[in-house]
């Protein structure tokens, strides 16, 4: 065991033990000093060194020999600590692990120095050595440096500490020495820096204060002590911004102070420039302290000071500062005179000169093309300016601001397209090639500003400058520039202009996008067989997607190109089956389709029909909720469709168009009797349908002057039946009336009635005389039904006169059931009646004749006029005429009966008082003629 290792209580105090130990000491060191410095880390002869120490105190006092032995090996221990920090060669330059060998080496730096400093306290006063309290406060003070370097803040205190105790006690008086003065001064600021920095702030203000006593007027030491409350300052506005202004403007003032002071004791020239640089620099920081706090008189008046006392001074900030101060004070016309003075000053830093035209325009949006312009030529001229200032200046000037945006725009079209500008951005090289994007966004997102705004034509000269940034390989952006400029002349309507773009665009970049913006063209220029060939041509591009022709429907539609939109919308129905994800259900598309057919000036209900007949088959071929969909969605465009076909059925039928006006009506009642939620809610629906299907049916053939064929009658039969049985399952049937808007005055029951009449009497034939019974029977039926039904049953191919005659004899007989009958309806009952029975029976049967009696006594008891003359007038006469067959025929019996008939009528009619007069003397010869009878 070693005798250092000894603990100090136990170790011998004998002066060959001093001796032991101090040899230790020396061999120690010296084997430092014969040491690379590159090996010094890894011997640590610092943890040697800490150990022999502690057990010298216990020699104290020592000889004076000893003294000056250990006051030599205090040297050479710093000494060689000098050598070896010289001879180090490693540098942090971004290695992290020269970082690290870097900051150990400087730890066992700093821990050597201070054993070196310990020596010296240990040795303490040397006979023969002049103020050994400063030699030693120094060791001191520069080993607490090096643990300060390193952030060994605690460290560097306790050195610091320790040497101010040094030479605490020394009169101030007696200090004359130059380099000791300077130590108290130094000492005092480095102690001040290292509480800063473990937030002492207090502590570090009361030491930097404490120097101001300490200054001997040396100028070094007030130059050292203005920069260190400089740095104070820095920090404080650094860290806590405006919050922190007025504590560093007390800062930065005690650094004007100190300056003043030292000016005043200074004798030589170089002094003097010194100080008044650190004054000048205290004066911008609080101009800068100042403008943070928003006091803009006070920075002005900083920067008039500055003018005025440092005229020699050009630093650019101070430009800057009165520009800002003249802003905050909104006076725009002083703040632009600086901004100018900047730019032209080409002493002033470009990047700063950037940041003042940044920050005047972001202030002042109403700047107009005028300082624009001059601050663009004066950073043209500046000579040397770089493309990247040139690109914040252009940032900044195109920058949103109002009404003068557009000529600022101008102005920056202008001057980025000049041949110096152009030049600036020209090369190879990453670097530029930034810049040269950089560029082209800054231009295209003013461009796309004005284009929000509607700012058309400035923002083609901005797309078209921002293409002289853009490499010619570059095909994807240039085309990607073409399209926008397409659309910007297409919006200011320059078609021809737009055309030209947007082919250049398509030969670049053949795409959907500039395919479509070519059919926007076309549109525009109604070139509508071009447009169509377009719309064909989308479905080839590569990146095709369906959505575009929907786009192209709806510009077609503000267009008013219906045709146009139509075809769009019919290439996207035809894609619906080709599995690409759609924009629009297929319902939804062929909805579009029929409401666009149905808003051309001249609908071709054929196509149509078409488009409904499809949505017919695809509901039935796919399934009714897999094309309509499910709830409130499915169900609206269930009805509109089934109203649609409704609609149609009854505007052709209004139109006369009856071969069509069939077909919706099926479609009618094919949608109607799809599954709903409804489940029976549309049975009325569907009956009425079902109905006026088969009525258009057998109009369209009348109107063609033909018959229904075999299979069409059993058809049109079928619907019929199919109607019967819905009407029959209801309690009360035919209380669903057709609408009026339809034309036809019947009834739906009396519709159905005559249909079905006509279509069984076509089918089976034979006698239908129990359908008119049933008709008549029900509730609904009224006497219009039964007269239209009469007409309907006597008339046409398929009349039959016992059925006709049976549907008027019972509509005389509801009519005389009346409490005060329609005599003018009876009479064309009673004609009709007449007619028909003598049809059937001969025209003067007895059931003719019947007809006739009963006529008579309907007259019987009437007031004049009551039953229509006219009809009276012609039964009178028909009754007599019809006695001149049998008159003839010798049927004198027969001839006298029809005579007596037409007499009693004449009798009830008034007028034909004379004519009754004529026919008794012609019925009394008949009777003289033939007394027998």
């Amino acid at each position: 065991m070693r005798i250092s290792e000894i603990s100090p209580e136990l170790q011998p105090t004998s002066p060959d033990s001093l001796s032991l130990l101090l040899g230790e000491l020396e061999a120690s060191i010296k084997e430092m000093e014969s040491l690379p410095s590159c090996d010094l880390l890894q011997v640590k002869i610092s943890s040697r060194i800490q150990k022999i120490l502690p057990p010298l105190n216990a020699f104290l006092p020592l000889p004076e020999s000893r003294k000056l032995q250990i006051w030599k090996l205090s040297y050479r221990l710093w000494n060689g600590c000098v050598d070896h920090y010289n001879a180090f060669d490693v540098r942090s330059d971004g290695d992290d692990k020269n970082k690290t060998t870097l900051l150990y080496f400087k730890e066992e730096q700093a821990k050597l120095r201070q054993m070196a400093a310990d020596l010296l306290y240990l040795a303490a006063n040397v006979s023969g050595i002049s103020s050994p309290a400063f030699k030693t406060a120094s060791f001191y003070h520069r080993a607490g440096l090096i643990w300060h370097e390193i952030k060994r803040f605690n460290e560097a205190a306790n050195c610091f500490e320790r040497a101010t105790d040094l030479i605490a006690k020394v009169d101030m008086q007696r200090i004359s020495d130059r380099e000791e003065q300077n130590l108290l001064s130094d000492l005092n600021i480095s102690r001040a820096k290292t509480a800063w920095e473990m937030s002492e702030r207090n502590l570090a203000l009361i030491l930097l204060s404490r120097c101001k006593n300490l200054l001997f007027g040396i100028s070094e030491s007030s130059k050292m002590l203005a920069e260190q409350y400089l740095q104070f300052g820095k920090l404080v506005i650094s860290k806590e911004g405006q919050s922190a202004v007025g504590e560093a403007l007390k800062l930065f003032n005690e650094a004007l102070d100190v300056c003043d002071k030292g000016l005043k004791g200074t004798k030589r020239p170089e002094e003097a420039i010194a100080l008044k640089n650190i004054r000048e620099k205290a004066l911008e920081f609080v101009a800068a302290a100042h403008l943070l706090g928003e006091e803009f008189d006070n920075v002005l008046k900083c920067v008039r000071l500055l003018r005025e006392t440092h005229k020699s001074s050009k630093h650019p900030s101070v430009a800057f500062m009165a520009m800002k101060a003249y802003l905050g004070q909104a006076r725009h016309g002083e703040a632009e005179k600086e901004l100018k003075s900047m730019v032209i000053n080409k002493e002033i830093p470009e990047a700063l000169c950037a940041s003042a035209v940044e920050t005047f325009f972001k202030e002042v949006g109403s700047a107009d093309a005028e300082v624009a312009n001059t601050v663009f030529i004066g950073l043209l001229q500046r000579g040397h300016i770089t493309a990247g200032a040139v690109l914040r200046v252009t940032q900044a000037v195109a920058s949103e601001s109002g009404d003068f945006s557009r000529s600022r725009t101008k102005v920056v079209a202008e001057l980025v397209s000049d041949e110096r500008t152009l030049a600036l951005f020209s090369g190879d090289g990453e670097a530029i090639a930034e810049k040269r994007v950089a560029m082209h966004a800054v231009l295209w997102n003013r461009g796309a500003e004005h284009f929000k705004r509607k700012e058309y034509d400035v923002s083609a000269e901005m797309f078209e400058k921002s293409m002289l940034y853009v490499d010619q390989g570059n095909r994807v952006l240039r085309s990607k520039a073409f399209r926008v400029l397409c659309l910007c002349h297409l919006a200011c309507s320059h078609l021809d202009r737009a055309e030209e773009y947007i082919n250049e665009a398509e030969k670049l970049n053949p795409n959907i996008s500039s395919a479509f913006l070519k059919f926007k063209i076309l549109l525009q220029k109604n070139e509508q067989d071009r447009a169509n060939h377009q719309i064909q041509a989308m479905v080839h591009c590569v990146d095709f997607k369906p959505e575009f022709l929907t786009l192209s429907a709806h510009e077609a539609m503000a267009s008013r190109a219906l045709p146009l939109a139509i075809a769009s919308l019919v290439i996207l129905l035809n894609l619906c089956s080709s599995g690409k994800e759609m924009p629009l259900t297929e319902v939804t598309i062929l909805r579009h389709i029929i409401a666009l057919l149905l808003r051309s000036d001249d609908p071709d209900e054929s196509d149509i029909l078409k488009y409904t007949k499809r949505a017919r088959d695809r509901s039935m071929e796919i399934g009714h909720y897999q094309f309509f969909g499910e709830g409130a969605v499915g169900k609206s465009e269930f009805n509109w469709f089934a109203r649609h076909s409704w609609n149609m059925g009854l505007k052709t039928w209004k139109e006369g168009k009856f071969d069509i006006c069939s077909d919706f009506w099926e479609l009618a009642s094919e949608f109607y009797d799809a599954p709903s939620d409804g489940g029976e809610e549309h049975r009325w629906d569907v009956c009425k349908a079902l109905i006026l299907c088969a009525s258009a049916m057998i109009n369209s053939k009348k109107q063609e002057k033909s018959d229904l064929t075999d299979s069409e009658a059993k058809k049109a039969l079928q619907m019929v039946d199919r109607a019967g049985k819905i009407l029959l399952s209801s309690p009360s049937s035919g209380v669903c009336a057709l609408d009026e808007k339809c034309g036809i005055e019947a009834d739906l029951l009396s519709l159905h009635t005559m249909s079905a009449y006509y279509l069984k009497k076509r089918v089976s034939g034979g006698c239908q005389k129990q359908l008119i019974k049933n008709f008549a029977s029900s509730k609904a039926c009224t006497l219009q039904h039964l007269l239209s039904l009469g007409a309907h049953v006597s008339e046409g191919p398929q009349a039959d006169l016992e059925d006709a005659e049976f549907t008027y004899q019972t509509c005389l007989s509801a009519l005389l059931t009346d409490s005060i009958p329609d005599y003018g309806t009876v009479s064309f009952v009673i004609r009709k009646l007449v007619i028909l029975t003598g049809l059937r029976h001969g025209e003067v049967g007895d059931e003719v004749y019947a007809v006739y009696r009963e006529a008579y006594r309907i007259m019987v008891g009437l007031r004049e006029t009551e039953y229509p003359l006219e009809e009276g007038k012609w039964l009178a006469t028909t009754a007599w005429n019809r006695s001149v067959l049998p008159g003839r025929l010798k049927q004198v019996e027969a001839a006298r009966r029809w005579m007596e008939m037409g007499l009693q009528l004449a009798r009830q009619v008034p007028g034909l008082e004379a004519y009754a007069s004529r026919m008794e003397k012609c019925l009394s010869a008949l009777q003289n003629d033939n007394p027998s009878s």
